[in-house]
């Protein structure tokens, strides 16, 4: 019989060997893998900044001085909050508002941009109602915006209804004005130029504003 003693050494050599080329082999696919980033130190990680619990912006109301004007008030009221107060007729030739109204957010993104020198974007919520995605965005680029001192203008058809109950119906469309926010921007203060009662404002949840938004848009 042969002794196995004799092979317990060429066994040790041959799996201590294979254990390296294991390790060597996942060394090198591990580094493969991660590519040149692996040769950097580790990125830092950062947090996006949390919006403010509550905050509402000083504007100036103005109700709409004729039925096709509810675009240039809503954007007058917008454009207060930074300290401009043009006339509605100023704001209207600016949008180019016929007697059939203000065509789009477009055209209320690219005024608030020329008269107040901030960076407002266009957001369409083009199905008949919004999503929770759809929701979630307008909520976020709300709080964004008026953390930014930046008010928002709403492009909204159809019936919304506010957080007493009260429901608002424009069936050919209407533009009001996002002057503040609550609980993180899960409900919005909304300036509103065709209701002049008081100050013209009422609050009303995201999702309420985001569904009477749909297939409009708005600018932030």
């Amino acid at each position: 019989m042969t002794s196995l003693t004799r092979w317990l050494p060429a066994i040790t050599r041959t799996t201590s060997a294979k254990t390296a080329l294991t390790a060597a082999g996942i060394a090198v696919t591990a580094a493969a893998l991660a590519g040149p980033a692996a040769a950097h130190a580790a990125p830092t990680m950062t947090t996006a900044k949390k919006p403010a619990k509550d905050k509402e912006l000083q504007y100036q109301y103005r109700a709409q001085e004729n039925y096709y004007y509810c675009g240039p008030a809503a954007a007058r009221i917008a454009a207060s909050t930074n300290g401009q107060t043009p006339s509605q007729d100023d704001m209207a030739r600016k949008l180019g508002t016929t007697t059939s109204g203000t065509n789009s957010a477009e055209d209320t993104s690219r005024v608030l941009k020329e008269v107040t020198g901030k960076d407002y974007k266009t957001t369409a919520i083009r199905g008949p109602w919004a999503t929770p995605a759809e929701m979630d965005r307008l909520q976020a680029d709300v709080a964004e915006a008026i953390d930014k001192d930046k008010a928002v203008i709403a492009n909204v058809r159809g019936s919304g209804t506010d957080t007493y109950g009260t429901t608002r119906s424009y069936p050919g469309g209407h533009y009001v004005t996002v002057v503040g926010y609550q609980d993180e921007g899960r409900k919005v203060r909304v300036a509103d130029p065709a209701d002049p009662r008081g100050d013209g404002t009422y609050w009303m949840s995201t999702i309420n504003l985001a569904n009477w938004i749909a297939e409009r848009g708005y600018s932030s």
